[in-house]
């Protein structure tokens, strides 16, 4: 009899180990936190499925999920058409979360919270203003003793969906900026230093007197980090939160496109956050791997159901109420 049960007990092992599957995913780190958050849950709740995620950026994100190197990718900005077209293995975008670019700084003896203009940053970029006390960003900043000190801009090196975002909201709102340089994952940058990862700006800013750069909102957070409050499109400085990603998103959900690839840079209403955007996963919409792609499926919903009310405590907000509904029936179609 014991021996039986033994059996019994050594079969239901095999048969657990051989249904348990690896799901391969890499992508933007902009969203890293709230993944790892996410994945490690969800496999805690079900100890069968492993989701492996490699924050690599969003340009190696869409390259690898495109050539079918991994199981699902993840991006900050959207896909562009030619990029769909030429992919080898056709993904649907899935927005998550929202979260908030921000201005971040290191100005020895300066620690108020500063303002910037989005056409201030555009121009610290551009290599026109190159000083702290430039005469554009005192106006900003009335009352703010700043050093005539040079300013060292820091960048995205690798393929980032964190720099579609911010090239995307400095393409809205300087001209000089759209023509010269433009919006994507990467760019040529016309001054300053490359980083890879909004882990590699936040440390040379934190390193580096006088430097600014930009990154996600739990980096700056996380590693307590000043950050300025920028202009939106109503004139408003407003500092980078929740609230203000999700006031950006409000207008726009209204006239989601069905593909989800949609820009919330420079957003209207007095309380929306500028340089505010989703983030996408990028799910096969024909897995190679049925199993596996249940397996997406099920996280999906999971994070639907359940991860959505996690976002706020890593500094992202929640897909609004309509998103989450468009979202849930378009996972229907995954296979």
């Amino acid at each position: 009899m014991k021996l039986k049960v033994i059996a019994a007990g050594i079969l239901a092992l095999t048969a657990i180990g051989a249904s348990a599957q690896n799901v391969n995913g890499a992508g933007a780190t902009f969203p890293y936190p709230i993944y790892s958050k996410w994945f490690s849950e969800y496999s805690q709740q079900h100890p069968t499925v492993k989701i492996n995620y490699q924050s690599i950026g969003s340009g190696g994100g869409i390259r690898q999920v495109s050539e079918g190197t991994v199981d699902f990718g993840a991006t900050d900005g959207p896909m562009n058409d030619d990029q769909i077209k030429s992919a080898k293995v056709k993904t649907m975008h899935i927005p998550t979360v929202l979260g908030a670019v921000v201005p971040v700084y290191n100005i020895p003896g300066v620690s108020k919270e500063l303002n910037f203009s989005g056409d201030v940053i555009a121009d610290i970029y551009l290599g026109k203003i190159t000083m702290w006390n430039d005469p554009r960003i005192v106006k900003d900043n009335p009352g703010v003793n700043l050093p005539g000190n040079a300013i060292l801009p820091v960048y995205r090196s690798d393929g980032s969906g964190t720099t579609y975002i911010f090239t995307d909201y400095l393409s809205k709102v300087s001209p000089d900026w759209a023509s010269k340089v433009g919006k994507n994952t990467s760019v040529k940058w016309p001054t300053g230093i490359g980083q890879k990862g909004n882990e590699g700006i936040a440390g040379m800013v934190r390193q580096a007197p006088n430097s600014f750069g930009y990154v996600e909102l739990i980096y700056a957070v996380q590693n307590k980090m000043p950050y300025g409050s920028v202009k939106n499109k109503a004139g408003k400085f407003v500092r980078a939160s929740t609230d203000g990603a999700t006031a950006a998103a409000a207008e726009s959900a209204k006239v989601m496109p069905a593909d989800f690839r949609i820009s919330i840079t420079n957003a209207p209403g007095a309380a929306s956050y500028p340089i505010a955007s989703f983030t996408w996963l990028l799910i096969p919409t024909h897995s190679t791997d049925a199993a596996k792609g249940k397996a997406l499926v099920d996280f999906l919903g999971w994070m639907l159901d359940h991860g959505q009310s996690e976002a706020a405590t890593l500094s992202y907000a929640p897909l609004p109420k309509p998103v989450q509904d468009m979202v849930r029936k378009s996972i229907t179609q995954l296979k």
